[in-house]
């Protein structure tokens, strides 16, 4: 991640008495965390990186995540001149991946803040996807969810069941059904796919039983065998079917959830488009996301778009608001 910018606030927006107050803003992800700090004025002063803290149940899960949480805030203290070992914020806001309520008992011992809110990932990522303004944000990269807000700060979510129930249009689920295609074909019951020799080079499977019989080993966590999903998207860019259906039939689930989301939030002929955008791997691959922009803009009264900024930045955003300042930060 390169240095986030930003600059600024809304005319006639009063300031907090003090310019050397800080906002702190943190991304906390199932790969990795980000640390983001700013003063009242809108600069971004500092940022830090550090791994994974999204699971604390366990006592090596609660020691590796202030372990992570102090890393990443030290790397952005730092940068910001300030004290890196408890810095103090005007207010702070974190988005966790996997909830809040198992962090933020422990946060008291990393920062000190006037306000706080820890609240979950998907509602940084929209914050910063539309830069603060009420929409929708679908996320899909192993998994999938969709949520909003609107003007009226009501909120929904489509999604998010996790790999068992739901993640419909997610890495993991692409590749799942890419692997039930080359079972139909093996056994008799599907049709001939290029998908079969692509994946079994990819994991150095000799043929569809030995494949999927690896992705039930721990060798294969649903992260690695989600990592497969562009290998489905270049066969469906070189026109074979069976991918292409289901590259397409994920652009649909994922225009699903965010057409649920829009429904719950907005009346049918809103005046102004609805802000609707995406984060994710997934997005990555041309078929899908030029088939989800098409059905998503067919409902009507919708402006889809990536994101403006990332999720760190959109908790930086978030923490500024609890104290009454709007930034308006450059594009990232």
């Amino acid at each position: 991640m390169g240095a986030p910018r930003g600059r600024g606030t809304a005319p006639g927006q009063d300031l907090p008495n003090s310019m050397s107050e800080y906002f702190l803003g943190v991304d906390g992800g199932q790969s990795s965390t980000t640390a983001v700090i700013g003063d009242a004025s809108g600069k971004i002063c500092g940022w830090g990186k550090a791994g994974p803290c999204n699971h604390v149940a366990a006592h090596e899960g609660r020691a590796k995540f202030l372990r992570v949480m102090r890393e990443c805030l030290s790397q952005a203290a730092s940068r910001a001149g300030i004290d890196p070992e408890r810095p103090h914020f005007r207010a702070a806001c974190l988005g966790m991946s996997g909830g809040p309520t198992d962090k933020t008992v422990l946060l008291g011992e990393l920062f000190e803040a006037q306000d706080v809110l820890v609240t979950h990932d998907a509602k940084i990522a929209l914050a910063g996807a539309t830069g603060g303004e009420p929409g929708v944000v679908v996320i899909a990269g192993t998994g999938s969810i969709a949520y909003g807000e609107n003007a009226q700060a009501e909120t929904a979510r489509a999604g998010g069941w996790g790999y068992v129930f739901g993640d419909e249009g997610g890495g993991f689920d692409i590749v799942r059904q890419a692997v039930r295609a080359i079972l139909g074909e093996h056994e008799g019951w599907g049709p001939r796919t290029a998908l079969m020799p692509a994946l079994l080079e990819a994991t150095g499977a000799t043929d569809a039983n030995e494949l999927l019989h690896l992705f039930y080993t721990a060798e294969w966590p649903r992260s690695r065998v989600a990592a497969l999903a562009p290998v489905v998207d270049s066969i469906a860019e070189a026109g074979d079917p069976v991918a292409l259906d289901i590259m397409n039939r994920a652009a649909l689930q994922l225009a699903m959830l965010v057409g649920t989301v829009r429904r719950q939030l907005w009346s049918e002929g809103t005046a102004d488009p609805v802000k609707v955008a995406w984060i994710g791997g997934v997005f990555g691959s041309a078929v899908l996301l030029e088939r989800f922009r098409m059905l998503v803009e067919l409902e009507g009264s919708v402006s889809a778009s990536p994101p403006l900024h990332g999720p760190a930045l959109g908790a930086l955003l978030i923490a500024a608001k609890l104290a009454g300042v709007t930034m308006r930060p450059a594009a990232s």
